[in-house]
């Protein structure tokens, strides 16, 4: 038994010469790079398919070091048809941008089997290459783009030891040689960035992913609000051209929702097709001007956007409907930035509904909450719809009713069991059970979902609103004044609107209970939070200005400049200064060689021969030979013969034979000592052949 697993696990010296021919720190880099790069994706990766590509991996590892063999066909074939098996199940016919990452990663995994000579390391090599780049369509945080960055050096290392094996293999020198080939493309990179022009592409692919994202939906029941807010991830971050508004009034519209089904909330007129492309995500142009604010949004996956009141879209990317809020042309499926502006809040004269919207407004289900819709008699009796309003604000305000990120499980008829039992829950409970009893009194009403509230990012520059703001209040509809808010929650908890979440359940300590490593929980840590809010606003100006650096910003930046921009004088520029640096990188290289050459000792020795040779009258001949110039050199002083062969002879077994580092060190020792011989048999002064020939 065990000679039998020795046969199948042992490799045979043929074979293991072939495994060989891919050096193995090269191999090992490669290895490195490609675990790298699965970290971005581990939370997309199915975990069946990160356990095989790492088996896969240290099986080609272990049989690098001969410890096992690589499979035949065979197992080979099985191995393969196994596992594209598992990712057809695990895909069942979803053909998305995941589902296309995990087949390359996939890819890879298999590869790693197969992976015997250098043909095999560049198709590894190209295939990474590709995935760093699918990385940026998933992460685009600086974090995430260093981590990339650091795989493709990984990769580059590998690189230069297949190609270069001769050369040093350290850590050090490998690392040392890339990062003085990035000094001298990086002005050539950051050239072309700022430069080559910013062109929408002929098509788009939209990143359609099973994966669900964090943050409002289309649909509301008690409790989606309350769970949200043991978020801490962000929604998007504000940038305002004056002075942002104060805490309360910072209320985001995101939808409305218009129709009671049950004890669901939801759109009666939904978002109907959704075009398949991308959202333009280059929203924000030229300088903020006073009251204008500018929103990068993170991935939702849906086509609303959010604003302030009394706003209108500045960038083009952002449309808005007639229920004053805004939507783009398609989901946004990527990190988008967009522009809006406050008008004047200056109430003009409202139109009266039409019968359609009255009904829309007034729509309730045919039974239920009895109790609430008989309040609603009682308070409609008599008074008129902006009494009701306050009356049922007065009601929150001065009986038990308590705000909690822990509601209780409502029964059937949930309304009339908060309403007049429990007297506990959060937002959305209140404001579904307000817009409730309003229609029941003859109010038109609608529930607003969005966010409210927002953290001032580092140095105040900016505001982060994050999930746990998610926030659903009540329009209703008054004669004379239009749509007006109206927040149950600003009269049971007054803190949730005027400073945050956090303050509103400090007592029953229920902020965050569930999200351990978030450091918005830990309020009190002073350097915590300072290093959270400086990584956040390096994450934002790396997404304003390199992410987001597109058409428009290119041409708002090329404005600027002396004489004015447009795509032509862009391309000739681009031309001009791609070229002008090229010159340059050529020119730094060139002067990077010849000074490699000068600190080569063994090239110095030789030049330093080929100067003596010059001075004695010896000139050195283009493609001549060390042994032809060392001939030379002996006819014209034959003083010399002896040492100049053996100087000859040394610098052709260094050219033509392949030594170590030590031993090129070594030769060059000796040469010198041989061209410091020669330089003291020249300064002898030879004898006078009439001397000579009375001596014979």
């Amino acid at each position: 038994m065990r000679s039998t697993i020795a046969r199948v696990f042992s490799a045979k010296p043929a074979e293991q010469a072939s495994i060989e021919a891919i050096p193995g720190n090269a191999l090992l880099w490669l290895i490195a790079s490609f675990a790298l790069l699965l970290v971005p994706q581990w939370d997309r990766l199915p975990w069946w398919l990160i356990a095989a590509c790492a088996v896969l991996a240290g099986w080609r590892w272990l049989a690098q070091k001969g410890r096992v063999k690589l499979p035949g066909r065979l197992l080979r074939t099985g191995i393969m048809v196994t596992l594209i098996s598992v990712y057809a199940a695990t895909v069942q016919g979803r053909f998305t941008v995941d589902t296309a990452a995990s087949f390359f990663v996939l890819a890879v995994g298999l590869k790693w089997l197969e992976t015997r000579s250098a043909r095999d390391f560049y198709v590894l090599f190209f295939i990474q290459v590709y995935l760093a780049a699918v990385n940026f369509l998933f992460k685009q945080d600086i974090a995430w783009a260093l981590l990339t960055f650091a795989a493709i050096g990984c990769l580059m290392v590998g690189l230069q030891i297949l190609n270069a094996p001769d050369l040093p293999g350290s850590l050090r020198a490998g690392w040392k040689r890339l990062g003085l080939l990035l000094l001298k493309t990086l002005p050539v990179v950051v050239l072309l960035f700022v430069f080559f022009p910013r062109m929408a592409p002929l098509w788009s692919v939209p990143l359609v992913s099973g994966q669900a994202r964090s943050g409002i939906s289309d649909t509301m029941r008690p409790g989606d609000i309350s769970n949200l807010a043991q978020s801490s991830e962000r929604a998007f971050r504000v940038t305002f051209g004056g002075e942002s508004p104060p805490y309360r009034e910072r209320c985001w519209r995101g939808l409305i929702l218009d129709y009671l089904d049950d004890e669901t909330w939801r759109q009666s007129d939904p978002d109907g097709f959704r075009r398949p492309a991308r959202v333009d995500n280059d929203g924000g142009v030229g300088p903020l001007q006073s009251n204008e604010y500018d929103i990068l949004m993170e991935p939702t996956d849906e086509r609303w956007a959010f604003s302030l009141e009394n706003s209108v879209a500045v960038s083009g990317n952002v449309v808005s409907t007639p229920e004053d809020l805004f939507r783009f042309q398609r989901p946004a499926d990527s990190p988008v930035r967009y522009r809006l502006a406050q008008v004047s809040s200056e109430p003009e004269p409202a139109e009266a509904l039409s019968p359609a919207e009255a009904r829309r407004y007034l729509q309730l289900p045919s039974s239920g909450n009895p109790r609430a819709r008989e309040l609603a008699r009682e308070m409609s009796a008599g008074l008129s719809h902006s009494e009701v309003v306050n009356t049922l604000l007065r009601r929150f305000r001065e009986q038990a009713y308590f705000y909690t990120l822990r509601p209780p499980t409502m029964p059937d008829d949930g309304i009339d069991a908060l309403l007049f039992d429990e007297k506990r829950g959060f937002c959305a409970h209140y404001a579904g059970a307000a817009t409730f009893v309003f229609r029941a009194a003859g109010i038109p009403a609608r529930i607003v979902v969005g966010y409210q509230g927002g953290d001032a990012g580092a140095g105040g520059d900016y505001l982060i609103v994050r999930q746990y703001d998610a926030h659903a209040w009540v329009e209703v509809w008054l004669e004379g004044q239009g749509w007006v808010r109206v927040d149950p929650t600003a009269a049971i908890a007054p803190s949730r609107i005027e400073s945050g979440l956090r303050d509103a359940v400090a007592d029953e300590g229920s902020f965050l209970e569930n999200d351990l490593t978030s450091p918005q929980r830990y309020g009190n840590i002073a350097v915590l939070q300072w290093a959270s809010l400086q990584l956040d606003r390096i994450n934002y100006n790396w997404q304003r200005w390199v992410v987001g650096y597109q058409g428009q910003s290119q041409m708002d930046l090329m404005s600027r400049l002396p004489g004015g921009f447009g795509l032509k004088e862009l391309g000739y520029l681009t031309a001009g200064v791609v070229g002008a640096a090229l010159l340059i990188a050529g020119v730094v290289s060139a002067l990077s060689v010849r000074r490699g050459a000068r600190k080569d000792a063994f090239g110095r020795v030789v030049v330093a021969w080929h100067r003596l040779c010059e001075q004695v009258g010896v000139p050195v001949r283009t493609g001549e030979t060390p042994a032809t110039l060392a001939e030379r050199l002996s006819e014209a002083r034959p003083e010399v013969e002896s040492s100049a062969r053996l100087f000859a002879r040394a610098v052709n077994s260094h050219y033509y034979t392949v030594s170590t580092q030590e031993a090129s060190a070594h030769e060059a020792r000796r040469l010198t000592r041989l061209l410091k011989t020669m330089k003291r048999q020249l300064r002898r002064k030879p004898e006078p052949a009439s001397r000579t020939l009375r001596h014979d």
